[in-house]
């Protein structure tokens, strides 16, 4: 490759895009060019920092565990900044993702660089500092995937179509180029790189089944789109890459479920799901803007919506959600906890807003499902009729089933802690995330016991986000909910003091305490999980207790009229 090329590379990045033209014609003998082939590591954690480099085509993963991508580095892109700047060992694997060539700079060499021209030192510390920041923040870029490789199960599939729509839709982000087995067969390394530079988004397309254009295809991609028809029988693809995580050297892999209609078939995620090892993202799609809503989940231009939970006081998130709508703000995933999981689950079911409220009325405040009250050797109550209103509301369905991704904390009391319930009955994983300790009993199921998911995390931003979605808004409930008293005592008085004392002495009852002291835990790190979302909406609410449902109107229209006055700031 040619000194210009690297000279306009240099020009277009963080690190040395500052400099003169001097001290980058004194750089340019220091770098040396190499390849490096997807699956080979570049690094390993713990191995000393001696070097930094520049990505020149292809992407390199960074990976805090044998699975676990913390980073994309894309073209143009550079790592190794932090070591060169604090000299600490490497603190994460790097690996390419697919075929890649690298300019490496030596830490002898920069050093001198840095002696001759200080300024060479700016750039790399303040990309360092930021980097450094995103770390202590836990808030690290998870990048931009910038190929994608439309792999589809059989010829059934309408991959061309697909492809061409997808396109269009990725370029409201840049351009984005599509190239088939016709346009690129035997072709060189640097003519995908070339194309790949010229093009914000590029979607290599194999509709031919050609088994070396496939694994071309595969080389090239940041992220691999598995499209299927979701109604036909499950199989496995040609080649075995994409159904191991390994193989596919963890890049994203997004199996993409084709169906006729708008809705979802049921059970088909989960069959075409078994095909397949390790984390995966699907998607329902049956029309464009399902399409739309694919191209920003996979470019990282994703919306989430995260709804906590606050007992009867989360059916404010109602009234919030009425305003987004009318502001015209739409979500690609959802997340939620408690009551904020059981609203949000609707919302990732494409049910209509009026029929949300409805139900809600008939189910909690008609349906009064905490009234099964039995004597408290597990709970104050038997969770009979909280199960059946959930299931009664949300049927057969599985978090598989639903239109949009979605997710619903638990607290595992079994040694787990939090648990992320992506899969399997919604109804079930709702009434563990809901299960407040000492109100309804916990979820016993296959050997491990769930509870309310407030005890560790009341708002999952920081799920919602790790999950690479570009845009959080959170509606938070964060009324004052301390229990306060006028009585003082260590132990309870005997029952007839309590009815002589009615009314003139302020006590905490039992639900309250409960369900105050389940939410306790979560208080101190939600503070940092609200500063995480781009858009927060944190409803006043004091005039609401956590147990009057039957408030539910007076909390719907607080959190309409506070959600509008916080759009009107933004406008």
């Amino acid at each position: 490759m040619s000194t210009p090329d690297f000279s306009a590379l240099l020009r277009r990045s963080d690190v040395f895009g500052h400099l003169g033209d001097e001290a980058l014609a004194a750089l340019l003998p220091e770098l040396q060019w190499f390849s490096l082939p997807g699956g080979r590591s570049l690094f390993h954690q713990g191995d000393p920092a001696d070097a930094l480099y520049l990505v020149v085509s292809g992407s390199l993963g960074i990976f805090a565990g044998p699975a676990q991508r913390v980073r994309l580095v894309a073209a143009g892109d550079s790592l190794g900044e932090i070591g060169l700047i604090t000299g600490e060992g490497r603190q994460h694997t790097a690996r390419a993702l697919r075929d890649s060539e690298l300019l490496r700079l030596d830490l002898a060499a920069y050093e001198a660089l840095a002696r001759r021209y200080p300024q060479a030192m700016l750039g790399v510390a303040r990309v360092a500092i930021g980097r450094l920041q995103e770390r202590m923040r836990g808030d690290e870029s998870p990048g931009t995937a910038r190929t994608f490789a439309l792999l589809p199960v059989s010829a059934d599939v309408p991959a061309r179509s697909l492809a061409m729509q997808l396109a269009m839709e990725l370029e409201h982000w840049g351009s984005c180029a599509v190239i088939d087995a016709e346009h690129g067969a035997n072709r060189g390394s640097d003519w995908f790189a070339e194309r790949e530079a010229q093009a914000r988004f590029v979607i290599y397309l194999d509709c031919m089944g050609d088994p070396v254009w496939r694994q071309r295809c595969l080389r090239q991609a940041d992220v691999l789109l598995l499209p299927a028809m979701a109604s036909q029988t499950a199989r496995p693809w040609p080649d075995a890459a994409p159904m191991q995580p390994e193989r596919a050297g963890h890049r994203p892999r997004h199996l993409i479920l084709l169906h006729p209609g708008r809705q979802p078939s049921l059970g088909a995620a989960q069959r075409w799901r078994t095909q397949f090892e390790g984390d995966l993202q699907h998607h329902h799609v049956g029309g464009r803007d399902d399409l739309a809503r694919l191209a920003r989940l996979a470019s990282g231009n994703a919306r989430g919506l995260v709804l906590a939970g606050g007992g009867a006081r989360g059916v404010s998130h109602l009234g919030a959600l009425r305003a987004l709508r009318e502001a015209g703000h739409t979500f690609d995933a959802v997340g939620g906890t408690s009551i904020g999981a059981i609203i949000g689950a609707g919302v990732a079911a494409g049910w209509e807003l009026e029929a949300m409220v409805e139900s809600f009325r008939r189910d909690f405040v008609e349906g009064r499902p905490l009234s099964d009250w039995t004597v408290p050797v597990v709970a104050l109550t038997r969770g009979r009729r909280a199960a059946a209103m959930l299931r009664r509301t949300f049927g057969a369905l599985d978090i598989e089933d639903l239109s949009l991704p979605f997710f619903c904390i638990s607290t595992s009391l079994s040694g787990e802690g939090m648990v992320v319930h992506r899969r399997g009955p919604l109804w079930l994983w709702l009434r563990a995330s809901s299960a407040i300790p000492g109100v309804l009993p916990p979820v016993l199921h296959r050997g491990g016991v769930y509870v309310d998911g407030a005890l560790v995390n009341n708002l999952p931003t920081d799920v919602m986000t790790e999950d690479g979605v570009a845009h959080v808004t959170a509606i938070d409930i964060r009324a004052e909910i301390s229990l306060l008293t006028t009585a003082e005592e260590f132990a309870t008085p005997p029952w007839w003091r309590l009815l002589l004392g009615r009314g003139a002495i302020q006590r905490p009852g039992l639900m309250s305490t409960l369900v105050r002291a389940a939410m306790v835990n979560s208080e101190g790190p939600s503070e940092h999980r609200r500063e995480r979302a781009d858009l927060l909406i944190t409803p006043p609410l004091e005039h609401i207790g956590m147990l009057d449902w039957k408030d539910w109107q007076r909390a719907i229209e607080a959190g309409y009229r506070h959600t509008l006055k916080v759009l009107e700031t933004l406008a």
